[in-house]
């Protein structure tokens, strides 16, 4: 064999398909019985023709990857559906924000804040290419667009740093609207980290718009899958890897998991002090996953709501960022932040057999929490959806210290795979100059290396390239069109 993959997950993938297509052979294990980690889709007996993405829904990288735009998802039948609006941020009283797709939309939509959003927004927009290039690249090469490189951190400063947080908008909905998506990083706001993210995903919203695959997140691990296998790859799941004896012999092995398993399985292969940060590598909080199928739509209370397949709850900025700052002091917040998104409404398919549809939905939690959180997830909706109780047919919650029983790589509920901050997101899991080279033949390319969480596939592109010059020689990466 030439290479073992340890971990289905997109980056895990990534790594295989490039790999495989330079005509390596190339051997993915996965524990799990099925394969894709964090972008897989399953019917988990809650309704009649009801499927519920495992974890990830909404892929707004997965439209802007490069590593995506090479494979072409599209011309492999993948097709990524895109709202109007691309998330909405309710607030108390019925008013809420939207982000559509139609920047300057968005600005006359948003009152007061208008022209300070299309200030903040409309160049990180006009440069969007040079924005992903330098958000999902390796974070080691000199920025190819400079001027957006120093746009981006400027704003990303303003809104990270507390002392510059609130300067830029006067009324509350322009502010919450950002922090919503900031909130996806599930740490204390503000942050570098949070804000850095914050505009990413904020750009992509009316740069091509937050994208859902028809049929579910698990149409892109199906597409990869289906390239692997015709470039000779194979696939074992249900096969984990606790030590070096559950490993076959290879040239190379390529991680997509959490550091620490890495320094389990094969310390002695690692550059010194690489096993031991690995050893180390810090969690962040939790996120406990509730199910729902519903009757019918959720009934928000403000208006345009219902046509964001992505909404997020927790209220204003300071609401949210004082809820953050519970779940960080291992408290659970009286109003978490929750994640919300109903794919029925950009895939008619996803509704059930009777009619009925799937509701997705994520509260952020203190790590390892026990908790069942249905009901708080529940008061929150409820909270901008008078009625939602009423159109709920059955819920299902899975608490944050019962994540890694489906992907061990969510320790405690850590669905970014390691706590979001500015030294992790930038350098990786060790003090390394590489983060993908943790030793003699070894690899990491999950979302503990830059560029961090996301079904985007960059980190496995970035590995494999590594891989194909250190071990075998190759400069030259493969095409990965179909």
């Amino acid at each position: 064999m030439d290479v073992v993959v340890v971990g289905s997950g997109p980056g895990g993938l990534a790594a295989a398909v490039t790999l495989a297509r330079s005509g390596l052979a190339v051997e993915v294990l996965e524990a799990q019985p099925t394969a894709g980690g964090g972008a897989r889709t399953a019917d988990l007996g809650l309704g009649p023709g009801v499927v519920h993405d495992v974890c990830s829904a909404v892929h707004p990288l997965a439209l802007a990857s490069p590593f995506f735009r090479r494979f072409d998802l599209a011309a492999r039948g993948v097709e990524l559906a895109v709202p109007e609006v691309s998330y909405a941020q309710p607030l108390d009283g019925g008013v809420a924000g939207l982000a559509l797709r139609d920047l300057g939309r968005t600005a006359d939509g948003l009152g007061v804040d208008g022209a300070a959003w299309l200030d903040l927004m409309a160049p990180l927009v006009e440069h969007v290419d040079g924005l992903v290039a330098l958000l999902l690249g390796d974070h080691r090469h000199v920025p190819a667009d400079l001027p957006t490189a120093l746009r981006l951190a400027l704003r990303a400063a303003e809104q990270g740093l507390g002392a510059t947080w609130g300067r830029r908008f006067r009324g509350p909905v322009a502010p919450a609207l950002l922090t919503g998506v900031a909130a996806h990083t599930t740490t204390r706001l503000p942050s570098i980290p949070a804000a850095g993210t914050s505009l990413l995903l904020s750009t992509l919203a009316h740069a091509g718009g937050w994208a859902l695959p028809r049929g579910g997140s698990q149409a892109i691990t199906d597409a990869l899958l289906a390239d692997l296998a015709a470039h000779g790859g194979v696939v074992r799941t249900g096969h984990a890897v606790r030590t070096s004896d559950d490993l076959p012999a290879a040239r190379a092995y390529v991680f997509d998991t959490v550091p620490s398993l890495v320094a389990r399985v094969l310390p002695r292969h690692l550059a010194p002090g690489v096993a031991a940060a690995y050893g180390r590598y810090r969690h962040g909080a939790g996120a406990a996953k509730v199910d729902f199928v519903l009757s019918g739509p959720v009934p928000w209370a403000a208006d345009g709501v219902g046509r964001a397949s992505t909404v997020h709850l927790g209220g204003t900025r300071e609401q949210m960022a004082a809820a953050e700052d519970a779940v960080a002091r291992g408290r659970h917040a009286a109003h978490p932040v929750v994640l919300v998104s109903d794919p029925s409404l950009t895939d008619p398919g996803r509704l059930g057999r009777d009619g009925t549809r799937p509701l997705w939905t994520y509260a952020h939690v203190p790590a390892r929490s026990v908790v069942d959180v249905t009901e708080a997830v529940t008061a929150q909706v409820e909270r901008y959806a008078p009625g939602f109780r009423d159109v709920v047919v059955a819920a299902r919650c899975v608490p944050a210290a019962r994540m890694a029983d489906d992907n061990a790589n969510y320790v405690g509920g850590d669905i970014a795979a390691g706590a979001v901050t500015l030294r992790r997101v930038l350098g990786g899991p060790a003090p390394r100059w590489d983060p993908y080279r943790a030793g003699d033949g070894v690899y990491l390319c999950s979302a503990a290396v830059p560029p961090g969480p996301g079904v985007h596939g960059m980190g496995g592109w970035h590995a494999a390239r590594r891989v194909l010059a250190d071990v075998f020689g190759i400069r030259r990466p493969p095409s990965l069109a179909p």
